[in-house]
C-alpha cells in the first residue's frame, strides 16, 4: 500500500541549530566592533595607512594561519578547535580594548586573527560532518543567515556602546564570544554526532586530491571572486563611490550596505533548499550571473535609486551563491573523510580575493574610473561562472545513510525543527561521560 511506502522526511540535526545560534552571537559581537575599530585605531594618533593596517593585519593572519587550522581540526576535532578558537578571539579582542599603544593594538588584533581562522574552519568542517548530504545546502544557508542577521544587529548595539566609551565595544565582543563558546560546549559536550571520530580507517583527503575534482576547482574560483567582491570591494569601494561619485553622505553608504545585506538574507534559505533539490550547479551559476550583473551595474549608476537597486541585485546574487558553493566543498570532502586542510585551502582562497580585490580595484579607480573597477570585479564573477559551467553536479541522488538520519529516526523527531541536542537522544544507548 502507498501508506507503507511513505518515509518521514529527515530533520536537520539539532547540532546545526547550535552552530547557527553561536554564529549569530559571534556576528553580533563582530558587528559591535567593526564600526568603531577605525576610529579607535585613529585615537592613537596614526595615519590612514596605519588605520587600514589594523584591518589588513587581521585578514593577513587569517590567511597565513589557515593551513595550521586545517591540521588542528584533523588532529583534535572540530568542536575543540572551534571552542579554543573562539576563546582566543575573545582574549585578543578584550586585550585590544585595553591597549595603550598602537603596536599593542596591532599585536592583539593579529592574535585574534589566529582564533578567527580556527573557529571558522572548524565550524564549516563540523557543519559538513553532522549534516546529511542532501541537506547541506539548507544547513549552509541557515548558518550564513544567522551570521548575517548578527552583522545587521551588531552595529546598532555598537553605536550605542561607543557613546559610553570607545573601548567598551571590544570588551562586549569578548563577552559575546565567551557566551558563544559556552553555548557550543554545553550543547555539544554529550553529542554523539559531533564527537571526534577516532576511527583509524577514516580517510584524510588532501588538498591535491581535492584539486582533482572540477567541482572543487569551481568552488575555489567562485570563493575567490566572492571574497574579491563581497568581502573586499563592497567594503572598501562602495562607501567611497557613494560619497565621491554620487555625492552622497557616509550614512547613505551605510544604507547601501544594509540594502545589500537585505538582498543577501532574503534568498539564502531559498537558495539552500533549492541547491538540495534541483542541484548545486544551477544555483551557483544563477548566483554568479546575478552577482556579475549587479556588480557591473553598480559602477555605471548615476543616481541613488539605481545604485540601491543594483546593490540589492548584487546582494541577491551573493545570497544565491553562498549555500551551493559551500555545499559543493562539503560534497567533495564527504562526511567520512578528514578534510581540514581542504576547508582551510578554500578559506585561504576567499581571503586572498578579499585582499587582492580592493588593491587592484583601488588602482583602477585612481588610474581609470570607478566603472572600470566594478567591471573588473564583475568579470571575476564571469570567470568563476565558466569554471562552474564545466563542473559536474555533486548533489547526492542516492538515499543517504548519514548518522544524522539514523539519530533522527531513533529520536522519534523527524520534523525540521530547532530541537537542541541533550545527550540523551540515542534510545537504548549509554550516554557519553560529562566533558
Amino acid at each position: 500500500m502507498l501508506g507503507n511506502d511513505v518515509r518521514p522526511k529527515p530533520r536537520l540535526p539539532g547540532e546545526v541549530w547550535v552552530l547557527v545560534v553561536a554564529s549569530f552571537i559571534i556576528a553580533i559581537g563582530f558587528g559591535i566592533v567593526a564600526p568603531v575599530l577605525p576610529a579607535y585605531a585613529k585615537s592613537f594618533d596614526v595615519g590612514t595607512f596605519a588605520v587600514s593596517a589594523v584591518v589588513s593585519a587581521f585578514a593577513l593572519v587569517r590567511l597565513l594561519f589557515a593551513p595550521v587550522s586545517g591540521r588542528l581540526v584533523s588532529r583534535f576535532g572540530e568542536t575543540r578547535t572551534y571552542i579554543v578558537g573562539i576563546l582566543i578571539v575573545a582574549l585578543g579582542t578584550a586585550a585590544c580594548g585595553f591597549a595603550t599603544a598602537y603596536w599593542q593594538l596591532i599585536v592583539f588584533r593579529s592574535f585574534a586573527g589566529v582564533g578567527s581562522t580556527m573557529f571558522t574552519v572548524a565550524a564549516v568542517g563540523l557543519l559538513i560532518r553532522i549534516t546529511p548530504a542532501p541537506m547541506r545546502g539548507r544547513a549552509s544557508g541557515l548558518w550564513a543567515t544567522g551570521f548575517l542577521l548578527g552583522n545587521i544587529a551588531g552595529p546598532i548595539i555598537g553605536a550605542a556602546l561607543a557613546e559610553i566609551s570607545i573601548r567598551v565595544p571590544f570588551v562586549t565582543y569578548a563577552a559575546a564570544l565567551v557566551l558563544a563558546a559556552l553555548v557550543v560546549w554545553w550543547f555539544l559536550r554529550r553529542s554523539t554526532l559531533a564527537a571526534l571520530n577516532t576511527d583509524t580507517d577514516q580517510v584524510a583527503l588532501s588538498v591535491g586530491q581535492a584539486l582533482g575534482s572540477p567541482a572543487y576547482r569551481a568552488a575555489l574560483a567562485s570563493g575567490f571572486a566572492n571574497g574579491w567582491a563581497v568581502f573586499g570591494v563592497r567594503i572598501s569601494l562602495v562607501p567611497l563611490f557613494v560619497v565621491e561619485a554620487l555625492n552622497g553622505s557616509p550614512a547613505l553608504a551605510g544604507i547601501s550596505l544594509s540594502v545589500f545585506a537585505v538582498g543577501n538574507a532574503a534568498v539564502l534559505m531559498i537558495s539552500g533548499k533549492l541547491s538540495d533539490t534541483i542541484g548545486r550547479k544551477p544555483m551557483a551559476l544563477a548566483g554568479l550571473a546575478v552577482s556579475a550583473v549587479g556588480t557591473i551595474w553598480l559602477g555605471f549608476t548615476t543616481g541613488v535609486p539605481m545604485f540601491m537597486i543594483a546593490s540589492l541585485v548584487a546582494g541577491v546574487g551573493a545570497g544565491l551563491l553562498n549555500p551551493p558553493q559551500n555545499a559543493v566543498v562539503a560534497d567533495v570532502i564527504g562526511a567520512k573523510a578528514k578534510g581540514g586542510p581542504v576547508l582551510a585551502a578554500f578559506q585561504m582562497v576567499t581571503d586572498c580575493g578579499a585582499i587582492i580585490g580592493p588593491l587592484l580595484a583601488g588602482v583602477l579607480v585612481d588610474q581609470v574610473s570607478y566603472s572600470a573597477a566594478f567591471t573588473l570585479t564583475g568579470v571575476m564573477m564571469i570567470i568563476a561562472l565558466v569554471f562552474w559551467a564545466f563542473a559536474p553536479e555533486t548533489l547526492p541522488r542516492e538515499p543517504s545513510s548519514h548518522v544524522a538520519e539514523v539519530v533522527a529516526n531513533e529520536s522519534g523527531c523527524l520534523d525540521e525543527g530547532p530541537e537542541v541536542p541533550t545527550g540523551e537522544r540515542l534510545a537504548g544507548r549509554p550516554r557519553q561521560p560529562d566533558a
